[in-house]
This record gives structure tokens, sequence and C-alpha cells, in this order.
């Protein structure tokens, strides 16, 4: 899997704990092992002009998916196609934030923002109540595996 990630800001993330996650998610969806996936980390200010271009929104967000392929989960005896998932951006300013109100780390918030965008490429929602539940019980579940522990409580919605 080609797993790219950009850290655009002074924050010093864990780049490679992300593509790690990145793999480790795509792996457990049974995702071609060709796909592609960038995660690129913004500050507040880039954040804020993508979320009010794309999504007409004011002030910045925490995490935004730009799908390409529409690629979709797979099974074990059928991945996806090969393709290229798209970019996730999440901005490590507001994770912070959000990280303090909801007493985890901010590694921890930083594996949870890309497990939600990673799912969002992968296209799955949280509109409706049930898809909700579907998208969060998988979050939950996949950064749990992942981190040998309880999933940190979610602060997206």
């Amino acid at each position: 899997m080609a797993i790219e990630v950009n850290n655009e800001t002074e924050y010093d993330a864990d780049e490679a704990g992300l593509g790690r996650l990145g793999r480790f998610v795509l792996e457990s969806l049974y995702v071609h092992p060709e796909a592609e996936l960038s995660i690129i980390l913004v500050d507040t200010d880039a954040m804020e002009r993508l979320h009010i271009e794309w999504m007409d929104e004011p002030g910045p967000t925490d995490v935004l998916s730009f799908p390409m392929d529409e690629l979709r989960p797979g099974t074990a005896a059928q991945p996806s196609p090969a393709g290229v998932l798209g970019d996730i951006v999440i901005c490590p300013q507001v994770a912070d934030e959000q990280a303090q109100k909801a007493g985890h780390s901010i590694g921890e918030e930083m594996l949870l923002l890309a497990t939600h965008g990673l799912l969002h490429l992968l296209g799955y929602d949280h509109a409706e109540p049930d898809e909700e539940q579907e998208m969060f019980s998988l979050q939950r579940q996949l950064l749990a595996a992942f981190l040998g522990k309880d999933a940190p409580t979610e602060t997206t919605r």
C-alpha cells in the first residue's frame, strides 16, 4: 500500500504511526494492497480555507476527507480493486483542543481522526442514526484493535 503522510505544520506528529494505522485499517477492511492514500496535516488557516471551500462552513474543522476512486471495503475472498482512495486532511491544532476536552492524548486523537477520515473515504457516513452507529462502531473496533486497548472517546460527529 502506498500511504503518504505529509506534515505541513510545525506540529511534531507521529507520521509513521499514522502510516501504520492507515495500513492496518486498509488491510483489516480488505482494501487492495496497491491502493493509495494520502494523509495531510495542515494548520488552522489552511483547514479553515478548505472547510469554507468544500463544506461551506466557517472556521477550521478537525478532519476532512476527499475521496478519489470511490473504493469500498472488500472481503478476504474478494479485496477491493486497486486505486486511489484519496486524501485525509487533519488539523493538529483542532485535534489538540479536542483531545484535551475528551481527556486523551493528542496522538490518540490524531489516530481517531485518521480512522474516521479513512472510513469516510471508504464510503461510510454518519448523517443518519443507523449510519452513525455502523461507522462509529467500526471506528472503535478498528482503533481498539490497532491500539491494543479501548479506543478513545469520539470527538467527531
